[in-house]
């Protein structure tokens, strides 16, 4: 039965209308973990001799004070991009398997996930080192073994939080209010969680504890699947009464004023897209890391235009990025309407550029910082409207993957499309300005360096009808895989 379940998922990969795109960046993703795997492995070598050397500490001891954080850390970052595969089990409801199998194949696909394996290219060349260094074996077997039983308890943990809106807001609750504590220095958690992570190693046989408790969450995993698995658990849409808007002051634009209106009403009555109002409104204050010095790596003059770029451009980036996705339950019948891409791409860059610039204006504070501060944010708004939206719209061609905006299973809905595809997509947006920023930083200073990425936003702007014109050709191109994706439920 597993090796039939394999060939499913193999077959789907190799039958998906937008196979090429998916292969194209898996194999970009395939660098990325070989680049990953190797840096963990070096440093699970490497980060014994520097903090004995210089630090001179012991460097065990270390590691386990700052695990808390570890452990922490790869639990939010599952949540925004591990794939729960939990989606693929509908297709297979109706047929006549048992459920048990099903759902013990769905869940021991999350535990071969990468964001799993990779940490043991860092535990085990450092457990290695420590036996070799003369640590006891059994003592740093034992270590070892908790430490990875956490990690996968990690992947369990995930898998309710993406179920269940109660654990997301437990885990976070507990996550912020711990972080404000030790910000403030009212409460250390690492005093009271090193001596754990130490406990494993100076007694072995505790490991036994996170291995049960990994059991537990395992059987909790499978029991709520199981008890859920039929047609009508999550799978009918709750129907809910709605007040309609008009928005008569969106006449102005025209033609377009129809996307403009529905896209205001998407953004109002979903889970989904009200968090990414609420991530970028969060976005305002990002640039508090580098415009304030708090963070010694982001001093540099190059993260001023990063920042800049995230300020202005949270609402860009956060539902951008998702065109067309955010209309794919109805895209097929847009399709068939008398309307032109030309009208519906104008309307998404509207309405980006007026959050880009409310963004600019509400960033305002930040002159509080230096008027650098406050230019950085000016100027990745101007290379934001003229540059970034024209990207966003471009990659959004390739994103096929659908958002059921009637999703409120999670705490953030329907977050299926935010995965490693569209963040490689994002970087060449940020790092792309701060290569033109250092052109004309090291060249005349940072004041023509500023002038220039603004010169390239202008550029971008002024050539706009050009650019949608080649926009609209690839969306026309892919108009077909795109309505077929969308199609597809897995």
């Amino acid at each position: 039965m597993i090796k039939h379940f394999i060939n499913l998922e193999w077959k789907a990969f190799f039958r998906s209308p937008s196979f090429k795109t998916n292969l194209f960046f898996k194999i970009l993703l395939g660098f990325a973990a070989l680049w990953m795997i190797v840096s963990f492995s070096f440093l699970g070598v490497g980060v014994y001799y520097v903090i004995e050397k210089e630090l001179d500490k012991d460097p065990l001891v270390l590691v386990n004070n700052f695990l808390i954080f570890y452990v922490v850390f790869d639990l939010v970052l599952r949540y925004f991009l591990q794939n729960m595969p939990i989606v693929n089990i509908r297709p297979l409801l109706y047929l006549p398997i048992k459920k048990g199998k099903v759902v013990h194949f769905a869940l021991n696909k999350t535990v071969l996930s990468f964001f799993n394996i990779v940490h043991a290219f860092f535990f085990l060349p450092f457990s290695v080192v420590l036996v070799i260094e003369g640590y006891p074996f059994l003592n740093v077997m034992g270590w070892h073994l908790a430490i990875m039983a956490l990690i996968y308890c990690n992947n369990f943990i995930n898998v309710f939080v993406n179920s269940k809106d109660a654990v997301f807001y437990t885990v976070l609750s507990i996550i912020v209010v711990l972080g404000l504590l030790k910000y403030y220095e009212i409460f250390d958690i690492t005093d009271f969680t090193a001596p754990v992570f130490q406990a494993f190693y100076d007694m072995p046989y505790l490991a036994l504890i996170p291995i049960a408790l990994l059991v537990v969450l395992y059987k909790m995993a499978y029991s709520y699947f199981k008890s859920n698995f039929y047609l009508d658990a999550g799978l009918a849409k709750k129907v809910e009464t709605v007040q309609s808007e008009d928005f008569a002051w969106l006449n102005r634009f025209g033609s377009v004023s129809t996307f403009l209106k529905n896209d205001i009403r998407l953004l109002k009555r979903n889970k989904r897209s009200k968090m990414t109002i609420l991530m970028s409104g969060m976005f305002l204050f990002y640039g508090l890391l580098f415009f304030t010095g708090a963070v010694e790596a982001y001093k540099g003059p190059f993260w001023r235009i990063f920042a800049g770029i995230f300020v202005s451009g949270g609402f860009l980036f956060n539902f951008g990025q998702f065109v067309p996705s955010w209309d794919s339950a109805y895209y097929p019948l847009m399709m068939s309407q008398n309307i032109t891409y030309k009208e519906y791409i104008s309307s998404k860059w509207y309405l980006m550029v007026m959050a880009t610039i409310v963004s600019t204006i509400l960033s305002v504070f930040y002159l509080y910082f230096g008027w650098q501060a406050y230019a950085a944010v000016v100027v990745g708004a101007i290379y934001n409207i003229g540059v970034n939206s024209h990207m966003v719209l471009w990659g959004g061609a390739y994103i096929k993957t659908p958002i059921d905006l009637t999703s409120n299973k999670k705490a953030f809905g329907d977050k299926k499309s935010f995965n490693a595809k569209t963040l490689l997509l994002t970087i060449p947006k940020l790092v792309l300005p701060m290569v033109i920023y250092a052109i004309g930083h090291f060249t005349l200073g940072e004041t023509f360096g500023f002038t220039l990425v603004a010169l390239f936003g202008i550029a971008g702007f002024l050539f706009k009808n050009k650019v949608f014109d080649i926009i609209e050709k690839i969306y026309k191109s892919e108009k077909y895989k795109t309505l077929s994706a969308y199609k597809q439920n897995s």
